[in-house]
């Protein structure tokens, strides 16, 4: 009889267990006792790498390496995401999409070379060549094209790269549109021949031979329902800013750090396992302090995309500032390379 009741208690348990677990897949869910994602397991999170291979590389301009990848494995993706690349040493870097959304299953970036930049760039221009396999993360958009009737959008250098595929989308769509296009020189400014088609829709300022693009008209052009969107050095990035009417959206494409200084202020940083406690100045990041007491602590961006310096705070208020955390993970953790405190002082689990 105990025998007959231990089975029935087993199999009751047994039975709950599978119906428990039925519904979490069923809601797309990972199995107990971890937290359901907000990116189901069966979908594409934004923290998987995907084998992608190069089976393109050309010189579009000067300076600039543009390569094709393909995999069965990339999802759909709309003007304005970027890619995030895992180079051959482990460095992430981030460059936005440049070709068409329409081809599935292949990508196109571009990427300016940087003499004196922090090494990504040279190693991809010395390193990635065709038929190798490159680790990319699914794409994602945070400067999403905005259906409107019309649009102004202006360029400066490899800022040209998100802008390409808005163009095709806003000529599809029917919208109006101009582009302000600027550079060193005709011959570092990519995908000029692919803007020609255009017409006198783009306006094409080579520095050497014109200057510095005039912004003095943009105010005046822009119509009540026109959008600007702008991408290139963070001089133009203000004055399209600037020059813009009061009132009149301006969508910027940021590929830098979140700089330290302006609201920015000191805070104390606690690193509970190691029992020291590391100041953060206001023109710092909190990477840059904990790295003086931990220099292994790991990093690669230092712009808050790839998530590579994600650490866990057990105290404190966090003032997030990155684009990559889910609202689950700003609970507990932070990007220390772009999040600050919003109290005085953080404990984390270092």
């Amino acid at each position: 009889m105990r025998r007959a009741l231990t089975v029935t208690a087993l199999a009751g348990a047994a039975w709950l267990a599978k119906r428990a677990i039925g519904r979490r897949i069923d809601s797309g869910s990972p199995l107990w006792p971890l937290p359901a994602l907000e990116t189901p397991v069966s979908g594409y999170s934004p923290r998987r790498w995907i084998s992608a291979l190069i089976v393109s590389r050309t010189e579009p301009a000067e300076g600039v390496l543009s390569l094709t990848l393909e995999s069965a494995e990339l999802p759909e993706w709309a003007p304005g995401a970027h890619l995030d690349v895992q180079l051959p040493s482990g460095l992430v870097r981030q460059y936005s999409l440049c070709g068409d959304p329409a081809d599935r299953g292949r990508l196109t970036i571009a990427v300016r070379l940087v003499e004196d930049g922090r090494g990504g760039s040279r190693e991809a221009h010395a390193q990635l060549v065709e038929g190798a396999e490159l680790p990319v993360r699914p794409p994602r958009n945070r400067f999403p094209l905005v259906p409107a009737p019309s649009y102004a959008f202006v360029a400066g250098g490899i800022g040209i790269t998100p802008i390409l595929p808005m163009l095709r989308a806003a000529t599809a769509a029917g919208a109006d549109w101009t582009l302000l296009y600027g550079g060193r020189s005709r011959a570092s400014m990519p995908f000029l021949d692919e803007l020609a088609r255009y017409g006198d829709r783009v306006t094409v300022v080579p520095e050497d031979e014109a200057g510095l693009p005039d912004l003095s008209a943009l105010g005046a052009s822009l119509g009540p329902d026109t959008l600007v969107y702008c991408c290139g050095p963070a001089p133009l990035m203000a004055a399209v800013e600037a020059a813009a009417p009061v009132g009149v959206p301006v969508h910027l494409e940021r590929f830098a750090p979140v700089a330290a200084g302006g609201d920015a202020k000191p805070f104390t940083v606690e690193l509970h396992r190691s029992g020291r406690v590391v100041e953060v100045a206001a023109t710092e990041s909190a990477l840059t302090a904990v790295r003086r007491e931990l220099p292994n602590t790991p990093y690669s961006c230092e712009q808050g995309f790839c998530g590579t310096c994600q650490h866990r705070v057990l105290a404190g208020d966090i003032d997030h500032r990155d684009t990559l955390l889910t609202d689950g993970e700003r609970e507990d953790s932070m990007l220390l390379c772009v999040s600050r405190a919003a109290s005085d002082r953080l404990v984390l689990d270092l």
